[in-house]
């Protein structure tokens, strides 16, 4: 495990925002993954970053989805459903005679 990821899952008292590597250390996915979260709807940041700025997450809202089995589960389709998609259009790109 990452020695920065493991020291900030071992902290007695969380930030009240997080960075989105931050926060998906907490909630079990990339840090890549979290803009797809962000795009799809499941997560915002707070305030109205710019889309080329840092984004930061409410730790209070990030425990209320840590614990939400269902938020959980859907996520991780959305996470899947996209990779699914992008590695199809790699394969389509790619064409039937490998060129």
């Amino acid at each position: 495990m990452n020695p920065q990821r493991e020291q900030f899952l071992n902290l007695k008292a969380a930030p009240a925002r997080l960075t989105a590597e931050e926060a998906a250390w907490y909630l079990g996915f990339g840090p890549h993954e979290i803009p797809i979260l962000v795009a799809k709807g499941l997560l915002r940041p707070l305030g109205r970053p710019p889309a080329n700025g840092v984004k930061y997450f409410a730790t209070a809202t990030l425990v209320e989805l840590h614990r939400d089995v269902k938020w959980l589960s859907r996520a991780s389709e959305i996470v899947v459903e996209y990779w699914r998609y992008k590695n199809a259009q790699k394969t389509t790109a790619v064409g039937v005679d490998g060129r």
